[in-house]
């Protein structure tokens, strides 16, 4: 069977269409799957952040259905960098432009859109649904049913915190330069997804976000079930939903966030009904591809496969250099 290497700000992932398998692997293989490949040492070229599963949806009008494994083994609900890269794996495979996408919790449109830059495959994806209740978000602070704008004692003195699902679990927090790169957001997030913590018990996603200028920012992600990651999509998103609620940000007007692997675009829109949703506009890059046996999918050693390189990456990284220079 053939995996593709993909990212998304260099989010990184194995896209790994089920559709090819003759048996359905358990959940149990499938995690076994994503903690083998993704491992840092000895997986699959250099790991991954985790796994997109792509299948068959049976859902009407919808072109194929996303699951998202952890490097852990653990199921996220949703991957806004990862349904990018889907987008286009399906686009590619069924040659439509703008379709839907089953996600968990929802069908999510996703579509071609305009080079962020020359060379740049760049596709345009819904983050939905927000919620802000205790009860979607796993938040279980006494007579607590949401969190917005609050100071958390337990976890700082200073900072202040609103909590979001956008579906996946997310606390944000706006910071400083310094504090955006120092220890603490380390130390908040290990706490919260140590698996002992009364605050959010099943873990959470942590992003600190600095105000860069007007519908600009930068946004360090601390994603649950991996760890400290180049860029988060959904996080991505939910700070920019926060952003405009909370910091003066323009709904309805793009907003460049840059972050540790490269920058992207979100649009904040409210529905008739006071719903909220997002945009996520970026890149959805193949670093290459691979073909390997069950076997080695699920236990023989992978690290010394071949990787068959696109050249997308090198095109990539200078956009990335580029970014750095302005």
């Amino acid at each position: 069977m053939q995996l593709t290497k993909v990212h998304g700000s260099d989010n990184d992932f194995f896209i790994f269409d089920v559709t090819q398998l003759a048996t359905p692997l358990t959940e149990a293989q499938l995690s076994q799957v994503a903690q083998h490949l993704t491992d840092r040492e000895t997986g699959l070229a250099g790991g991954a952040d985790g796994v997109l599963v792509v299948d068959h949806s049976q859902h009407a009008g919808v072109a194929g259905k996303m699951r998202v494994i952890n490097a852990d083994g653990s199921e996220a609900s949703m991957c806004g960098n990862g349904i990018r890269t889907v987008a286009r794996y399906l686009s590619e495979k069924t040659d439509q432009t703008a379709f839907k996408i089953e996600t968990m919790y929802a069908d999510l449109a996703v579509q071609q859109a305009p080079e962020i830059a020359t060379g740049i495959a760049t596709y345009q994806a819904e983050i939905s649904p927000v919620c802000f209740g205790a009860q979607e978000l796993g938040l279980t602070l006494p007579d607590v049913t949401s969190l917005r704008h609050k100071r958390l004692p337990s976890l700082s003195k200073t900072l202040y915190f609103t909590a979001v699902a956008v579906p996946n679990p997310h606390l944000i927090s706006f910071v400083d330069h310094e504090t955006l790169l120092g220890p603490e957001l380390g130390r908040i997030a290990g706490y919260l997804n140590n698996g002992t913590n009364t605050i959010f018990p099943d873990g959470v996603n942590v992003t600190f976000v600095e105000v860069l200028g007007q519908n600009h920012i930068f946004a360090r992600t601390f994603e649950r079930g991996v760890g400290f990651t180049n860029a988060c999509g959904t996080g991505m998103s939910a700070a920019s939903l926060i952003y405009v609620l909370e910091q003066g940000g323009i709904a309805e007007k793009p907003i460049t966030v840059r972050n540790p692997g490269g920058m992207v675009q979100t649009i904040v829109h409210q529905k008739a009904d006071g719903a909220y949703w997002m945009d996520l506009i970026g890149n959805a890059t193949f670093v290459g591809t691979v073909e390997l046996t069950l076997d080695q999918l699920l236990t023989a050693p992978v690290d010394q496969l071949t990787l068959q390189e696109t050249g997308e990456q090198t095109t990539y990284r200078q956009f990335v250099a580029q970014l750095a220079e302005a």
